[in-house]
């Protein structure tokens, strides 16, 4: 019997898994105990809310006491302060009295200087409260005078020179060319003697000056003079506005009993226009020449000698007012309580107009003639003859005013081309424009040239003419404004430098005693600035001499209409400046961004004592804030995240500037202060005043 065959083994289920059973089911609360509970939690949410107004009032009554705190240390600084506002006023009045003696100073030396030399001084610095309106017109017309002047013994000397072209002709060309140069003026003359149109081309020698002519002057007697002058003696002069008496200049003058004792000491009225008068004279007599002794190129060069002074006089005193509105009445200008005509904002609708006020005439003028070639003189058995003509030199009419109509299409009288230079002397941040003189309008305008073209790189710029102008290159007046930072910064005792920088340079300003100097500016090698940099000279001379190289970082009273100012109260700008001075030996002063956002009638800037440190370390920098009647130290620095007027933990107010300084001041610092010379506080306050570094930064 077969075996039985064996059964497979069941599969195992696999284990039941247990349902999860909610709480709920795990165990029913009785009605009893969810009354508890609830219970429970009300009192939990009533212990809380207990808990977090005990808390609530706890902090309300710190943050109360606190404020309380603070304001009754708040109004025990101010009662302080206030307490010795009086002694500090006539502390700081007896330490302005050093802007009132280097006035009187200044004033003696105006008055007795009646050399003409010096005339530029008693123009140039006197304040304009001190000067009649009969004396603004009447040293105006004596301007004008010395330009016609000028103007005429120039010619007078280049008719002189023309007429014995001929005893000075080049051998290769067969017609005269010359440069005569001095300091202050370059002529450029060509004498057309052979009429060959081949030499239509000219350059002066290895200059960039020079002109190529039509035909129809190619063959013609003619002269051609290119009469070059650094200075400006063909722009209108400025309009000079009397300033209204205000507040601010209530300031200037010094309300004081000071005032008194200077109008008594003030020497007659009569002694400036004595000056002028003198000046008259002189130059009756400095402007002859003898032209009988002396050969006609001598004569020139004489010529040219003896106006030289008077060349600088004029360049200098078609800088009047715009140099002193600078120190003084520039602040006037944007003052609320200040007049000001509403023609001095007039807008000048011609686009073609250079407008004096935006723009400035830069590198000198260019004074372009064609004259009429006069009679040459001859050599006749040893008789030298010549043919004499009344009327002095005569222009040569180009194109000629009535023209013959003619088949030709060609124009017979083409434009005439002129190359000039760009003088090393000068720099232009930004490409020139150029203008030629609109005698009949007296203005400057940009049109009338054809075909313009500049070589920036070899500084030349040639256009062409349809006839002769003066012509002059023209620079924006504010191209370095707003400046971009500032820090007036102490060297030794009545020595120190301001820095500025602006958008294209970098500019340092050393005063030393009573004198300024420009002593480093970051330009490439193709300049030669050896007339300004380096030179010891009153500040308004080198005002002048920085704006005519192109330099300007001074506004007038028109710049804030063509620049973004931080406005501030000018009054309050202008305590600021005298209180700077005042501690210039010791003190390093400088921007501050929050200077923008405290407002127009507080003015923030940064301090730091500096007696022999190369620099100031960014942590010893302090900020301080004035208002004019109360100065503070705040206590957020440069980097803080926003500005706070909070005061510095640990400071008081003060009602001046000085006197809030003052209490960080070392012992061997406020030595220096006390030290530093009257005459060096005064260049100091007219530098700053005249930059108006906490407006224009």
């Amino acid at each position: 019997m077969a075996p039985k065959a064996k059964k497979a083994p069941k599969a195992k289920k696999p284990p039941k898994t247990k349902k999860a059973v909610s709480p709920e089911k795990k165990k029913k609360l009785s009605r009893i105990e969810r009354l508890k509970q609830q219970q429970e939690e009300e009192e939990r949410k009533l212990k809380e809310e207990e808990e977090a107004r005990l808390k609530a009032e706890r902090e309300a009554a710190e943050k109360l006491e606190k404020q309380q705190a603070k304001a009754r240390k708040w109004q025990a600084l101010i009662e302080k302060a206030e307490s010795r506002k009086n002694d500090e006023l006539e502390e700081l009045y007896l330490l302005e009295k050093c802007f009132l003696d280097a006035e009187k100073v200044k004033k003696e030396v105006r008055v007795f200087s009646k050399l003409i030399e010096k005339l530029e001084l008693a123009l140039l610095d006197t304040p304009p409260h001190e000067l009649t309106q009969k004396q603004i017109e009447q040293y105006q017309g004596s301007i004008l005078e010395l330009r016609e002047l000028l103007h005429l013994k120039f010619s007078e000397a280049t008719e002189t020179l023309l007429k014995e072209a001929s005893s000075l002709v080049d051998t290769d060309s067969g017609n005269m060319e010359k440069i005569i140069k001095d300091e202050n003026v370059t002529l450029y003359i060509w004498a057309n003697l052979k009429k060959n149109p081949k030499y239509k081309r000219i350059k002066f020698g290895d200059t960039g000056v020079g002109f190529e002519l039509p035909k129809a002057l190619a063959t013609s007697d003619i002269a051609v003079r290119i009469f070059h002058t650094n200075y400006d003696h063909i722009s209108p002069l400025p309009v000079i506005l009397k300033p209204v008496k205000s507040e601010i200049t209530d300031t200037i003058i010094e309300d004081s009993a000071e005032k008194e004792t200077a109008k008594d000491e003030e020497v007659p009225q009569a002694s400036l226009e004595e000056v002028v008068q003198n000046q008259e004279l002189m130059t009756s007599s400095i402007f002859e020449m003898d032209t009988k002794t002396e050969s006609s190129l001598v004569i020139f060069k004489k010529s040219m000698s003896s106006i030289r002074d008077y060349a600088e006089m004029k360049k200098e005193e078609s800088e009047v007012k715009s140099v002193s509105d600078s120190f003084s009445v520039g602040l006037l200008a944007a003052a609320p309580k200040v007049s000001v005509p509403d023609s001095i904002y007039e807008i000048i609708n011609d686009e073609d107009i250079v407008d004096l006020k935006g723009f400035t005439p830069l590198g000198g003028i260019y004074h372009l003639n064609i004259l009429k070639l006069p009679p040459q003189s001859k050599q006749v058995k040893g008789w030298t003859i010549v043919e004499l003509l009344s009327g002095g030199l005569q222009p040569f009419v180009y194109p000629p005013e009535i023209i013959e109509e003619t088949i030709d299409t060609e124009n017979p009288y083409p434009p005439i081309e002129i190359f000039i230079e760009i003088k090393k002397n000068v720099v232009f941040f930004e490409k020139p424009m150029i203008a030629r003189w609109d005698s009949q309008g007296n203005s400057w305008r940009t049109d009338g040239f054809v075909s313009l073209y500049y070589d920036m790189p070899e500084r030349t710029i040639s256009f062409s003419l349809e006839s002769v102008f003066p012509v002059t290159l023209i620079q924006d007046t504010h191209v370095h404004m707003p400046y971009e930072s500032w820090e007036l910064k102490p060297i030794d005792l009545n020595e120190a430098v301001l820095n500025i920088t602006t958008a294209y340079i970098d500019i340092d300003i050393q005063i030393k005693d009573n004198q300024c100097m420009l002593t480093s500016v970051e330009l490439g090698d193709e300049y030669d600035l050896s007339h300004l940099l380096g030179k010891w000279m009153n500040i308004t001379n080198l005002i002048i001499a920085m704006k005519e190289t192109g330099f300007n970082i001074f506004p007038s009273e028109h710049s804030h209409i063509y620049v973004a100012v931080n406005y501030k109260d000018p009054l309050v700008e202008m305590k600021c400046y005298r209180q700077m001075a005042l501690m210039a030996s010791a003190y390093s002063f400088g921007w501050s961004r929050w200077n923008k956002d405290s407002g127009p009638g507080k003015i923030v800037f940064k301090a730091s004592e500096f007696l022999d440190k190369r620099y100031v370390a960014e942590s010893k920098w302090f900020l301080f804030m004035f208002d004019g009647e109360r100065a503070q130290k705040l206590k957020i620095n440069e980097y803080s995240e926003e500005f706070s007027e909070e005061l510095d933990d640990d400071t008081e107010f003060h009602s001046t500037l000085y006197h809030m300084i003052k209490d960080f001041t070392s012992e061997a610092a406020l030595k220096k202060i006390m030290d530093t010379d009257y005459l060096f506080i005064d260049v100091v306050c007219k530098l700053l005043l005249s930059t108006r570094v906490l407006t224009f930064a």
